[in-house]
């Protein structure tokens, strides 16, 4: 049964296809180890870490090293630039930006992971968002997991290893990946994409080690000025009324933002679809429009999956915000995560007790929840924001 490996002590030096893995020397060392002749290579991977750590990214590292021509990931070979790209063969990478991955999916996947490799040493088959799988859907993969090919390695991404089930992550090694220190992320903004220092280092502590949102931050026009705006407007709550109103702006926003993305992802799946079909223009024939009605389930899926991320991203900067309140209240001299809204967050600080702080941080736990668990959006955000107006009273 594989287990769990002991991270290494020892930092890895972030070269090559690592090199956008930042903060993780553990986990790279584990990797590399097992990659190494001298190494055991697990043919099945779990790597969990929290939404930001770089889960997908240490996973399609791993996969461009195990097909390198030198065997260390160099970075600049067919093999690791064709994997870092996408279009390696022998890589296939499977991302969902609906509620689940469906059996047919998984079935499709299983499929492919009994073919031998077409060029490289494996065949790398890497699940991003597992968690995202059912029970049933579960089942379908156990079998493949259990006895793969002798040349062919499944990688999983979920936040915790407790998000699959108990037959999956058992049959798996596990890598645990760390949130990243803001200063290592602001390190890669200004490496990888040109960001200014100052900017990075914002958009990092803003981000709290989520490298996507940081970069969202330092690239955005506006980003960083809309969630300063979005905090100052938490904590000026004073009434039920401007609790609700708030709420469905929020849920508004959501809403619009997840619509804009998910029709253009819709747009784009449906012309793909009619020109695989031969259809540039006419009617679509009776025998597709079952196809067709699909693409049109999975695109609502998609827009609702959307919401709730877009929400659950706000509510997490709630928590830093009130998180900072706390800090300022008891004193214990921690770096704060929102610098920009301080004096809002000294007023914040002074007015109400520390206790009632700590009840607001677990209320933005207990609305996040109800989101995932299916309550409507408005309703689980009406009754955090009037948690905070009373409190500010």
């Amino acid at each position: 049964m594989p287990e769990t490996e002991t991270a290494s002590t020892e930092p890895a030096s972030l070269t090559g296809v690592w090199a956008d893995v930042v903060g993780q020397e553990s986990a790279v060392a584990q990797f590399r180890r097992a990659a190494s002749p001298e190494g055991s290579l697990a043919q099945a991977w779990l790597v969990t870490g929290p939404p930001g750590s770089g889960r997908s990214t240490a996973a399609r590292a791993f996969a461009a090293t195990l097909q390198c021509a030198t065997g260390e990931g160099c970075g600049t070979c067919t093999a690791c630039r064709t994997v870092l790209a996408g279009t390696h063969p022998d890589v296939t990478v499977v991302a969902t930006d609906k509620l689940s991955i469906s059996k047919d999916a998984v079935r499709s996947l299983v499929l492919t992971a009994q073919r031998s490799p077409a060029t490289g040493r494996h065949r790398v088959v890497i699940i991003e968002d597992a968690d995202r799988m059912s029970a049933g859907t579960f089942n379908v993969l156990l079998k493949s997991i259990e006895e793969p090919p002798p040349l062919t390695v499944w990688m999983l991404c979920a936040p915790s290893a407790e998000d699959l089930a108990p037959t999956i992550r058992s049959r798996c090694r596990v890598v645990t990946l760390t949130v990243p220190r803001p200063v290592v992320v602001a390190e890669l903004l200004v490496r990888r994409d040109g960001v200014d220092a100052d900017t990075a280092e914002r958009s990092a502590r803003a981000a709290q080690g989520h490298i996507g949102l940081a970069l969202r931050y330092a690239t955005q026009e506006g980003a960083l000025a809309s969630r300063e705006t979005a905090a100052r407007t938490l904590l000026s709550l004073r009434s039920t009324g401007a609790a609700v109103l708030a709420a469905q702006s929020l849920v508004d926003q959501a809403t619009a933002e997840a619509a804009a993305h998910a029709d253009e992802v819709s747009a784009a799946e449906r012309e793909r679809f009619l020109h695989s079909a031969g259809i540039d223009d006419g009617p679509v024939p009776p025998a597709l429009r079952g196809q067709l009605r699909q693409l049109e389930e999975d695109a609502k899926r998609r827009r609702t999956r959307l919401v709730r991320d877009v929400l659950d991203r706000y509510l997490l900067d709630a928590h830093s915000v009130l998180r900072d309140v706390l800090t300022l209240q008891l004193g214990s001299g921690s770096e704060l995560v929102n610098p920009g809204v301080l004096d809002a967050l000294e007023q914040a600080a002074q007015g109400r007790d520390a206790r009632v702080t700590l009840r607001l941080l677990d209320a933005v736990g207990t609305a996040r929840a109800r989101i995932a668990g299916n309550v409507p959006p408005l309703l689980a955000l009406e009754a955090l924001l009037s948690q905070v107006a009373v409190s500010s009273r």
